[in-house]
């Protein structure tokens, strides 16, 4: 997640206060992606030092500093959300790490493995469906961050089920 990109997209829509872009942050991404006050003001220090966003008053500091985008943040902002993710090589994931590690470590049962994680999974996709059925149909980024973790939980069951078929189908190791 870029936090950088996602506060020029809040200050696109007009000037805001370091404190502000936390909540409508968090209030935009459903409540999900808790953010530090403090990681949004190194943030907009880093984005002022590129020319991306400017002060509203240069000689406030804290919550009372004010800060807008500037031409060039609203191009990079454009340019961002144009750019695909980079899809060349295959993110790291724990979990296909776990599974992987789990082959060859002695005494572990790989299938425990696989079940273990299956099992949380499920367990929070039964926690995301209760949150989508609570939510408001009106709060649409809630509903939008909800439906991509399902899908994001789903897929990742789906794998494990595969694996743990791929890891049933394996010949059996032999002792020498």
């Amino acid at each position: 997640m870029s936090v950088r990109h996602a506060l020029l997209a809040l200050l696109a829509e007009g000037p805001k206060f370091g404190l502000q872009l936390r909540q409508e942050f968090e209030e935009r991404t459903g409540e999900v992606w808790p953010l530090n006050v403090g990681q949004v003001y190194t943030t907009l220090q880093r984005l002022e030092r590129d020319g991306l966003v400017e002060s509203e008053d240069i000689q406030a500091e804290g919550p009372q500093k004010g800060f807008r985008i500037t031409a060039v943040g609203s191009s990079e902002l454009a340019a961002w959300l144009r750019t695909p993710p980079d899809a060349a090589l295959p993110p790291r994931d724990e979990l296909v790490i776990k599974v992987l590690v789990a082959l060859t470590v002695p005494g572990v049962d790989v299938h425990e493995v696989v079940q273990v994680h299956r099992r949380h999974l499920i367990e929070a996709m039964q926690r995301y469906t209760r949150l989508k059925a609570d939510a408001s149909e009106q709060d649409i980024g809630v509903g939008l961050v909800v439906d991509a973790e399902l899908f994001r939980l789903e897929a990742a069951v789906r794998w494990l089920d595969a694996a743990d078929a791929r890891l049933t189908r394996r010949p059996a190791t032999t002792s020498v």
